[in-house]
C-alpha cells in the first residue's frame, strides 16, 4: 500500500483499542499517538500485518471515536499507521473536534 500520508497529523495521546475487522472480540489495548482526519498512528509492540482491515476505538476526554480502517504502514515492535475507511457522522464530528483542539494547542505552543 502507499505509505504517503494525507493531510496534517497532530500529536495526540489517548487510550485506544484495535481489533481485526473479522474478529472484533480480539481487541488489544494500544495508544493513539498521532491523529489526522484520515487516520492515526497506534503505538503497540505487536502491530498487525500490512493491509489488515481493522476496527479502531479511541477514548479521549470522556468521548469515544470508532471507525473501520486498514493498516497502511508498520514500525516493527513500535506501532502501526491506520487509515480510516468508514465512520458514522457522530464519530466524524468527535474526530473533527479533537483535530481542532490539537491545531489550537499547536498554534498556542508556536506563539509562546
Amino acid at each position: 500500500m502507499n505509505q504517503e500520508r494525507r493531510g496534517f497529523r497532530f500529536a495526540f495521546d489517548a487510550a485506544a483499542e484495535i481489533a481485526p475487522e473479522n474478529s472484533p472480540s480480539a481487541s488489544i489495548a494500544v495508544r493513539a499517538k498521532e491523529l489526522s482526519l484520515h487516520g492515526c498512528y497506534l503505538e503497540t509492540p505487536a502491530p498487525f500485518p500490512l493491509e489488515t482491515r481493522v476496527f479502531v476505538k479511541i477514548f479521549h476526554e470522556e468521548e469515544y471515536f470508532e471507525a473501520k480502517g486498514a493498516v497502511i504502514y508498520l514500525k516493527p515492535a513500535s506501532g502501526m499507521g491506520v487509515t480510516f475507511r468508514d465512520m458514522n457522522r457522530h464519530c466524524r464530528a468527535v474526530l473533527q473536534k479533537w483535530i481542532l483542539a490539537a491545531m489550537l494547542d499547536k498554534t498556542r505552543s508556536l506563539d509562546s
